[in-house]
């Protein structure tokens, strides 16, 4: 055999085997997506969650980011207890409050801003807590 065709036919020979590979874990990808949140097992995420996006968990209980007319109050609280600053986010809060929002103050720094059920400021203490 020429040394082109022995050439081409290892190319064609690589370029099977990566696009297989692909096409594999395109699938297997595809598979694990599909799988049914309600099974019994549970295996930890790939990677952790993006704390900045809400949902994670303190004290056994998973916050989750508000939506709607709640996060609309909740906001309004936070502005009007430090005025100047920027809501990060906001969600419900595992840690004695009913709502929380993350802020960052008009200097640079943060804060959380924690809200009652009733929409009044419980507290607002340094840092993102």
């Amino acid at each position: 055999m020429k040394f082109a065709q022995k050439a081409l036919l290892s190319s064609a020979l690589v370029g099977a085997a990566v696009a297989g590979g692909a096409l594999g874990a395109s699938m297997l990808g595809t598979a694990g997506a599909q799988t049914s949140s309600s099974s019994s097992s549970s295996t930890a995420p790939a990677q952790a969650p993006d704390p900045s996006q809400g949902g994670h968990t303190a004290n056994g209980i998973t916050e989750t980011v508000l939506t709607g007319d709640t996060a609309t109050k909740v906001t309004a609280a936070a502005q009007a207890a430090v005025p100047g600053a920027t809501v990060d986010r906001v969600e419900t809060d595992a840690e004695g409050a009913t709502y929380e929002a993350h802020v960052t103050k008009s200097d640079g720094s943060k804060a959380t801003v924690k809200v009652n059920a009733d929409f009044s400021v419980a507290s607002v203490d340094d840092g993102m807590k």
